[in-house]
């Protein structure tokens, strides 16, 4: 990985970003990391936290941070606040019947892995999704071992699901889609950008942490992981290619600051 300072900026339009341990630090949003996404945002760049939170926080960031739009639930929806009508407007992948008839299966994927795996526990924001199943590794419970998670993961995906870990939880879900197929339609749908077109995707920057951002790693040219994702190089099949000296939402605004360097 080389130093994010080596990375080319002359053409940038668009930041990607990762929220948690990307943007936050020991769990906060710093207002040094929030000041990052609006001097971005000023500056005419189009700024779009890529996270595996939940709708209902994406509802909140969509209104009210300095961003263009957002993509939830690791790539099962984007949202955006439409300033022209007032109103805020979802993308989702799944229609209703098929997020609804996904409950049930998503119900019984928990009981076991609270069965099987001691000390995990479901995520606090599991009441405000709309499509996976988080469950927490160390966020709200005493950080488990390597092995634990590896056991959530497997119960996953035996039972069919797609099974990414971020820095804190296990999310799973019904489908073939991520960060970065959602990141994909976005772009299309929103502003006929088609980022299959090499000088399109050059222009992309994406800043991520963990080994659910490696899709959007290996796709990026301008990947950048905070210092942080070092504690899962083992655990990446695609690192990203730049990396910042600081960790976590210090590592986001090192990035930002050579953005916008004159």
């Amino acid at each position: 990985m080389k130093s994010v300072d080596q990375l080319p900026r002359a053409q940038v339009t668009t930041v990607f970003t990762d929220i948690d341990d990307t943007l936050t630090t020991d769990g906060k949003l710093s207002a040094q990391a929030y000041q990052s996404l609006e001097t971005l945002q000023r500056a005419g760049l189009r700024v779009i936290p890529v996270t595996g939170r939940p709708a209902g926080w994406c509802d909140q960031i969509a209104r009210m941070w300095p961003v263009d739009g957002v993509i939830g639930e690791n790539g099962a929806l984007y949202m955006w606040h439409d300033r022209a009508a007032n109103k805020l407007r979802t993308r989702h992948l799944l229609d209703e019947t098929s997020r609804r008839n996904n409950t049930d299966k998503l119900a019984a994927v928990r009981d076991r892995i609270l069965r099987e795996v001691p000390g995990c526990a479901v995520a606090s924001d599991q009441f405000c999704r709309q499509y996976d199943l988080a469950i927490d590794f160390c966020e709200d419970v005493p950080p488990l071992d390597r092995a634990a998670v590896d056991r959530i993961v497997q119960i996953m995906e035996d039972a069919g699901m797609t099974a990414k870990i971020s820095s804190i939880h296990v999310n799973g879900w019904f489908g073939d889609y991520d960060k970065l197929s959602m990141a994909r339609l976005m772009m299309q749908e929103r502003y006929d950008v088609d980022l299959a077109d090499d000088e399109e995707r050059s222009r992309c920057v994406f800043a991520g942490d963990s080994p659910n951002d490696a899709p959007m790693f290996a796709y990026f040219p301008l990947s950048v992981g905070v210092a942080n994702v070092l504690e899962f190089a083992d655990r990446l099949q695609h690192p990203p290619r730049f990396i910042t000296r600081h960790p976590f939402g210090a590592g986001f605004a090192e990035l930002t600051q050579h953005l916008l360097e004159p």
